[in-house]
């Protein structure tokens, strides 16, 4: 398997970027709302470049192609912990809903959204596709 730092990869910073939005906006949050809704918005923005750099991390393609799953889960669907649904997208429409988010604050986050979600699925399917150097 080629390698690669996972720092360089493009998917992987913006799932940064993405994290660290989420951080600055909830740090300004009263304490309810960081303890229930802020809580869970961080944990599932952190866990897609957490497994990015997992993924890539790993000895095999499959396993990269695990990890990059888990990663586009955690934007989606979070299959790994599928009980308390850990959703960024999920979090940001109940903090909106609530109050807590911007139109503006929103609109910046689907921004990284819109330009991850594709980028984490290319990524995924071009793993495996890269002859060994």
């Amino acid at each position: 398997m080629a390698t690669r730092r996972f720092q360089d990869l493009q998917v992987y910073q913006l799932s940064e970027q993405l994290a660290d939005d989420i951080w600055k906006i909830v740090e300004g949050w009263n304490f309810f709302a960081k303890d229930t809704i802020g809580k869970q918005i961080v944990r599932s923005a952190d866990s897609i470049g957490a497994n990015i750099a997992e993924g890539v991390g790993r000895g095999s393609f499959q396993e990269n192609r695990r990890f990059i799953r888990i990663a586009r889960g955690s934007l989606n669907v979070d299959a790994r912990r599928a009980a308390s649904r850990r959703v960024t997208q999920h979090w940001l429409r109940r903090a909106y809903t609530r109050n807590l988010l911007t139109s503006e604050q929103i609109n910046a986050i689907k921004t990284i959204i819109n330009e991850l979600a594709p980028k984490l699925n290319s990524y995924l399917n071009s793993i495996g596709n890269v002859p060994d150097d």
